[in-house]
């Protein structure tokens, strides 16, 4: 079974971005522009707007138009917008645009434009789209691409829908003409998700450092809240990118909330705080998108939660010595990308392991050749065995040596009923000799469960040995 959900993602070091001049912080503005794309009865909608307003706890009203919504919204496009537009317009910043709101703002339009701003695509009309159908979301967004390009001149490159259903991602990335699409908010950077084979970069957005919490109910009081959350924000990202680790920082804003006197100068508080950094890049998210496809572009490789069940089992079957049911057992319960690393996948075929029956996991140590013994004189050992022995030095051994390995692993088998397992690549010679010697004389219950951990230990060190990592 397929697990759709990437838990993984750059794990523990997080990639490079080599932002331009070196810069620690790529700081990134969106002005959600919705004005006249929201619901209304107006519009041609069943119901009035109850969605980021200053309404708290707003309810549709069906059939109605609402005069406090629709004013509140109104703000945004007469006032907000006016008041944020004189504090970035000399900031790179990407524009939120609902293609129906944009054609009713063409003085705002006029306005992005001149500033040099991105207009990426907010969709058709602000609207709920979890219950929407595939096919009438996608022809809502191919309506919305007609309409920006009609408005602005040019098509839309990056896409934000907001209100998704499970059908967005994809139907972004089967338009085919995205740089970018924003719909996710998984991560601090960048990353390329495959849709049908074909890689789609995703921009991730932000729903924490977003005046749409001055909206809810566990959000924003006052602009010195938005403005210690920012900068608070920054500072942990700028250091971050100080210690090597550089990351994006988005910002979200809509012109009837953040464009409000009260909460405008938090942002105009950031800015200010921002500037007084050094290598901080302010850039449009269709900059970031295009420096990242150029400094790292997408890059196939085999993932084993993709692969069929032959082709897995057949690479990864003898992981655990002799007993591809191990293999086989992973495959067929959830995989996802949370097992296409080596860490990933070892810890589920243990898991798979310490779950089999007694037998099996008896069955399991026996399967393992002895240190050193017939097998590897007689050239019969696993490719994995071989390596792993040579590693340590056992395939030159002195006669004396040979000698004493024959003894302790003869006298081992007969005190525990299954051959001396240890994970060789973690000692050298000397170590696996003083630990052979030591554990002879254990209980059979404690070395049963020492012997079953070192078997998967030799299974994660033989995945990091195919996978690459740790």
């Amino acid at each position: 079974m397929r697990y759709s959900r990437d838990m993984i993602g750059y794990g523990e070091h997080t990639p490079d971005p080599k932002w331009p001049g070196g810069a620690k912080i790529a700081v990134q503005i969106v002005m959600n522009y919705e004005e006249g794309g929201e619901n209304s009865i107006e519009h041609g909608d069943a119901a009035s707007e109850a969605f980021l307003s200053e309404i708290i706890g707003a309810q549709p009203w069906p059939g109605k138009r609402h005069w406090n919504m629709e004013s509140i919204y109104d703000y945004g496009a007469r006032a907000g917008f006016w008041r944020l537009y004189r504090m970035l317009k000399d900031v790179p910043v990407t524009v939120y645009g609902v293609a129906t709101a944009l054609e009713r703002g063409p003085e705002q339009v006029a306005a992005m434009q001149r500033a040099g701003w991105e207009i990426a695509t907010h969709g058709l009309k602000w609207i709920d789209y979890r219950d929407v159908p595939a096919e009438t979301e996608a022809e809502h967004i191919r309506q919305a691409i007609e309409l920006h390009t009609r408005i602005t001149g040019e098509r839309p490159y990056g896409f934000y829908q907001g209100r998704t259903s499970m059908n967005t991602v994809a139907l972004g990335a089967e338009e085919g003409g995205f740089a970018y699409l924003a719909d996710t908010i998984a991560d601090d950077l960048p990353y390329w998700h495959v849709h049908k084979g074909k890689p789609q970069l995703m921009v991730p957005y932000t729903m924490d450092a977003n005046d749409m919490r001055f909206s809810s109910g566990q959000g924003f009081g006052t602009g010195v809240e938005f403005f210690d959350y920012l900068r608070d924000s920054f500072d942990v990202l700028y250091a971050e990118g100080q210690a090597g680790a550089p990351k994006m920082m988005s910002i979200g804003l809509h012109c009837r909330l953040m464009g409000r006197p009260g909460r405008a100068i938090a942002l105009q508080r950031f800015l200010d705080h921002a500037r007084s950094h050094e290598g901080v890049w302010f850039a449009t998210r269709l900059d970031i998108a295009r420096h990242w496809a150029e400094t790292h572009p997408y890059q196939a490789k085999e993932r084993p939660s993709e692969m069929s069940r032959a082709d897995f089992v057949q690479k990864f079957g003898s992981i655990y010595e002799h007993s591809p049911f191990i293999a086989e057992r992973v495959w067929d319960c959830e995989m996802g990308a949370i097992h296409d690393t080596a860490t990933g996948l070892a810890r589920r075929m243990a898991q798979i392991f310490r779950s089999a029956s007694d037998a099996e996991r008896l069955g399991v140590l026996n399967a393992h050749p002895d240190l050193a013994g017939k097998l590897a004189a007689a050239k019969q050992l696993t490719a994995e065995s071989t390596s792993e022995q040579a590693s340590a030095g056992l395939d030159a051994l002195t006669d004396e040596e040979r000698a004493t390995f024959t003894r302790l692993n003869t006298d081992y088998v007969a005190r525990h009923g299954f051959p001396f397992i240890i994970a060789v690549r973690d000692y050298d010679k000397a170590g696996i000799t003083e630990a052979m010697q030591a554990r002879i004389h254990n209980d059979t219950a404690t070395e049963r469960a020492e012997a079953e951990r070192q078997v998967s230990r030799i299974g994660e060190l033989r995945l990091q040995q195919m996978l690459g990592g740790t």
